[in-house]
Parts: structure tokens; C-alpha cells; sequence
């Protein structure tokens, strides 16, 4: 799709190696700077390792180059603008005002290509007080609310388990520069894209900040529950938990049928989602005292045959045998001559190498594939100095 799109990919971590991870799935050629010596700092956050490869970055980084280029030393710094200057798309993630003094800044590079599309990630935007603070994941769940909002109703806040912000943010990203390459090809040039962990961080809260708006009030923490719909929630079976969603009242009444009480259906204060959130304790506490009579299966048995959205409340070992992720693709396996003998514990795919989470898009059924595995620290530094020194 993005094949003969050249990405010049300045950024390090997770919020701009995952965008440019997508344009590389896509076709694009990527060329990853890094600093010799360290690369990028998540090479070093394990283990799990790969040889001098974390399973971090192995996570984000298929698919691409990567160059060791020193920006302090001058031929290194001419051969990266000329790789800027000659590129469809930069994506950098440093503080504003950093890469103006190597001549690698927006405005510098787009003054001389108009047509350059420029991606700036960071904390907290280009502009204004809090620009130059740095942008962690978890720093930013903290400071826009998801932490807030996430946890036991009667615990502290608590981070999502994955670096979700930063994660969105790399997806924000990927789109906007999409959205800039069709731009370009409608000959509208190229452009400045200023996307920030604290505004993606914001508008992931969705109906959570728009209730906050319209009502002038902070949301409640509902650990497992939704503050909106019930019941929404985790169970505890006999032998283990499962999730219930029942977004509407028809399947609120399959549910009750499906759980042996029908009856429940036809009570005037469960029968609207209104009624079941303002009635919300005494149906949580019903609805969990029969959950706990039986195994999680019969549970899952009965509710998926009534149509009912379901499920058990697996681990990723679980989660990543799944033959639906296999039959899918969604876990690919790539050649790796440094690493041929990198296995696949949990036989989570067919195929040898070195397994990876695929692209999770199916473009005309065909998913996109991996054609190369994450690079080694200047592993194609000879090809590009070769080409732009």
C-alpha cells in the first residue's frame, strides 16, 4: 500500500517506532536513526531478550532499517539531512526546539521540501508552558485522568497494564500521516503534524470526559464495571472469572433466560438500562450470587447459544494459542539469520522464526506481511552512509 514511500523515522521508545512500524507493515521504507553505541533505549528493557534485542523492541520495529548516526558529528548530521530532504515523511519525537539546532526541525527541513510530510510526537505539543516536559506513559496516564477512572471502586487509581497512551498516540499518528500522504497526492503539499501524548491521552477517555463536560463532575472508578451500562462487568464462577457486556435490553433478557432465571426480565426495575444502573448493587449482587454456582463454561456454554456477548477472562499464554489468532494470521513468523534458532514456546503459529504480532488489518484478506525482522543496532548503517554520505 505505502510501497515507494521512504519514512525517515527519528523517534525512539513506543509512540513513534509503533507509527512507523504501521507505515513499514504497509510498504514504506523505514529508516531508523539511532545513537551509536545505545540505539534506542528499549533495546535494553528486558528480559526477555533475543540477543541484544528486547521483546520490547522486537514488539515495534520489524520492518525497518537501522542506521547508528551520531548528530553531534557533522558528516553523520549532513548525511541524515540529506535522508530528511530526500524522504516523504519524518517522524521525530524530540523535545521542540531540540532538532533545530542540527538543521533537522520542521520548518528548517519543509522550507526547503514543501512537500515533506513532518510528524512531531511528544508529551505535551510544540507550543506553550509545559512543552519541554517530557512524555512518559505512565507520567501521562496520571495527568489526563486514566488513572482516575481506572481500578477498584474502593482502591487507589491504577495504570493500565500495557503503556496504552503511548501506544494510541503511535496509532494517532499513523493516521494522520496517512490522512498527509493523501493530502499530498491531492496536491494540497506536505505539512507539519504536531500530535501529543496529553490530547490522544484526553480523547481516549471518550464518554467519560464528554459526561464530565456535560455534568461538571469527576467519573467514579468501577474497577471491572462500566459507569454506564449494566451489567457490564466480571463474574466469578466456580472455577474462574468471565465478562458479561450486555449492551442492550434484549440481551439483558437472553441473559436472564440463559442463566436460568427468566423471570428476572419482566422486573419493572431491571428492564431498561436506566433502571439497571440506578438499581445497580442489588442486580450486581444477584447476578453474582448465581455466576457462583457453576463452572465458567457451562456459564459461557449457555450465553454464547443465547447470543449473548461473553467471555472468560483469559492470560496472554491463553490468549495467544488461540486458533482464531492462527487462522487469522495475526501471529507471524520471520526469518531471522541472527537468531535462527529463536523458537515459539506457545506454538501460537505455524511457520518458523521469530514470532511476532502482526498488523492487525486485513486489507482486501490479505494481511501485511513481515518482510523483515527487527534490526540489529546499525545493521544497515554501511547502505545508508553509502547512499546519503
Amino acid at each position: 500500500m505505502l510501497e515507494g514511500v521512504t519514512v525517515l523515522d527519528l523517534s525512539r521508545v513506543l509512540a513513534g517506532p509503533y507509527a512507523t512500524q504501521i507505515l513499514a507493515d504497509l510498504g514504506a521504507d523505514v529508516w531508523k536513526i539511532e545513537r551509536p553505541g545505545a540505539g534506542d533505549e528499549t533495546r535494553a528493557w528486558g528480559p526477555p531478550f533475543v540477543d541484544d534485542r528486547s521483546g520490547y523492541f522486537l514488539a515495534v520495529n520489524r520492518n525497518k532499517r537501522s542506521v547508528a548516526a551520531d548528530l553531534e558529528r557533522a558528516d553523520h548530521r549532513a548525511a541524515v539531512r540529506r535522508a530528511a530532504l530526500a524522504a516523504d515523511v519524518v517522524v521525530e519525537n524530540f523535545l521542540p526546539g531540540t532538532l533545530e539546532r542540527f538543521g533537522l526541525d520542521a520548518a528548517s527541513l519543509r522550507a526547503e521540501h514543501p512537500e515533506l510530510i513532518v510528524c512531531s510526537i511528544t508529551g505535551f505539543g510544540q507550543h506553550g508552558a509545559e512543552a519541554r516536559r517530557p512524555g512518559y506513559d505512565a507520567v501521562m496516564q496520571g495527568h489526563v485522568g486514566l488513572m482516575s477512572v481506572t481500578g477498584a471502586e474502593d482502591g487507589p487509581p491504577t495504570k493500565v497494564g500495557v503503556a496504552v497512551v503511548d501506544v494510541m498516540t503511535g496509532a494517532h499518528a499513523a493516521a494522520a500521516i496517512l490522512g498527509a500522504l493523501v493530502a499530498r497526492g491531492l496536491g494540497r503539499g506536505g505539512a507539519h503534524l504536531d500530535i501529543a501524548l496529553v490530547d490522544v491521552g484526553v480523547a481516549m477517555l471518550v464518554n467519560l470526559a464528554e459526561a464530565a463536560l456535560l455534568t461538571g463532575g469527576a467519573p467514579a472508578r468501577h474497577g471491572n464495571a462500566h459507569p454506564h451500562i449494566v451489567p457490564y462487568q466480571t463474574f466469578q464462577a466456580r472455577d474462574g472469572a468471565l465478562v458479561v457486556a450486555v449492551g442492550n435490553d434484549a440481551q439483558w433478557s437472553r441473559l436472564c433466560a440463559a442463566i436460568g432465571v427468566p423471570e428476572w426480565a419482566a422486573v419493572p426495575e431491571w428492564s431498561t438500562n436506566a433502571g439497571r444502573v440506578a438499581d445497580r448493587d442489588r442486580l450486581v449482587a444477584r447476578l453474582a450470587e448465581r455466576f457462583a454456582t457453576a463452572d465458567r463454561g457451562r456459564w459461557l456454554e449457555a450465553l454464547h447459544a443465547a447470543n449473548v456477548p461473553a467471555g472468560g477472562v483469559r492470560d496472554l499464554t491463553e490468549v495467544l494459542r488461540d486458533p482464531t489468532l492462527t487462522a487469522r494470521g495475526m501471529i507471524a513468523h520471520v526469518a531471522d539469520t541472527h537468531a535462527p534458532h529463536a523458537g515459539d514456546p506457545l506454538n501460537s503459529g505455524a511457520g518458523n522464526g521469530l514470532p511476532l504480532l502482526a498488523l492487525p488489518w486485513l486489507i482486501d484478506g490479505v494481511r501485511p506481511a513481515v518482510r523483515r525482522p527487527p534490526p540489529h543496532l546499525g545493521e544497515h548503517s554501511a547502505e545508508f552512509f553509502a547512499r546519503f554520505g
